[in-house]
């Protein structure tokens, strides 16, 4: 569980990213999420994008992604979802205490 602090501090660092993976109509696959899950070990920090088109709503999307990938959601902005997982073999942010 992150605290108010690290959630401030990682959505500083995730400002600048751009989103890697969108969810659109079909929804959150499985092939999705073990991709994600791919991703968030090598940058920890990612961006998703939901497309108007899709059927649920991002909130839904982001519990169903951090379910999927055992991440920690930082924060869901508009049709942006912000997620955040230490890597196992190289963690590289260091969260305040």
């Amino acid at each position: 569980m992150l605290t108010g602090k690290q959630v401030r501090y990682l959505r500083g660092l995730a400002h600048h990213l751009t989103p890697i993976f969108q969810v659109g109509k079909g929804g959150v696959s499985r092939t999705m999420v073990e991709q994600i899950a791919l991703a968030l070990e090598a940058r920890e920090l990612m961006k998703v994008s939901v497309l108007g088109n899709a059927d649920e709503t991002a909130k839904d999307i982001a519990v169903a992604l951090k379910n999927g990938t055992k991440a920690e959601i930082v924060q869901v902005i508009g049709r942006t979802i912000i997620l955040y997982k230490r890597s196992q073999e190289n963690p590289v942010i260091e969260l305040p205490r």
